[in-house]
């Protein structure tokens, strides 16, 4: 734990609130439907190459967060970093339903919490690269995964042909270091380009 944040498994009993946060507006945004997004979810906890969890500060939990190999599925936007790399999906519960309504964004930091401290524990489990792949006009997330230490690589196109930024963990590197591009929720002053 850190400063209060913690991560622990998703359990059973947190998929009615798992559900409850992906109908919300700003999760069906970025996630899509709720109900095939929940059943996903639920089927991915029975896969062993599938780590989920529940991201809290102190007693509230906030946020949903799940980590896999980046070469278990197909990606090809992934494919060549090094074997044994981990790819992350996140974000941040409703604020009406997790406590005070500055959980998400305002800059408050705790979504790169969450992301901080999974990259930390998947790095000394020995992954050599933690990724995340957002899709570049989602500002506020961009903003979120810089803060916590992520550093875009380049703008790929995923599985479903969509542009991604793939963005790659570099521990102990300053939150207010932005290499390129956006610095906040407005709008990007470029990001950069490459061959997928």
């Amino acid at each position: 734990m850190a400063d209060g944040y913690a991560l622990r498994p998703l359990l059973a009993e947190d998929l009615p609130m798992l559900a409850e946060w992906l109908a919300t507006p700003h999760a069906r945004d970025w996630w899509g439907d709720p109900v095939d997004q929940l059943a996903l979810v639920t089927d991915d906890r029975a896969n062993p190459l599938m780590d989920q969890q529940i991201a809290s500060l102190g007693d509230t939990a906030f946020g949903f967060l799940q980590s896999y190999p980046a070469a278990a599925w197909l990606a090809p936007h992934l494919a060549d970093f090094p074997t044994g790399s981990r790819a992350a999906d996140c974000f941040i519960g409703p604020p009406d339903m997790i406590g005070p309504p500055d959980m998400i964004g305002h800059g408050h930091g705790h979504g790169a919490a969450m992301l901080r401290l999974c990259a930390g524990h998947l790095l000394a489990m020995g992954a050599p690269e933690i990724l995340i792949d957002p899709a570049p006009e989602n500002l506020c997330a961009v903003r979120s995964f810089r803060r916590a230490g992520f550093r875009d690589v380049a703008i790929r196109t995923d599985t479903d042909g969509a542009p991604c930024l793939v963005m790659r963990f570099v521990p102990n590197s300053s939150v207010h270091e932005y290499p390129t591009g956006v610095r906040g929720c407005e709008t990007p002053g470029g990001l950069p380009e490459s061959p997928p």
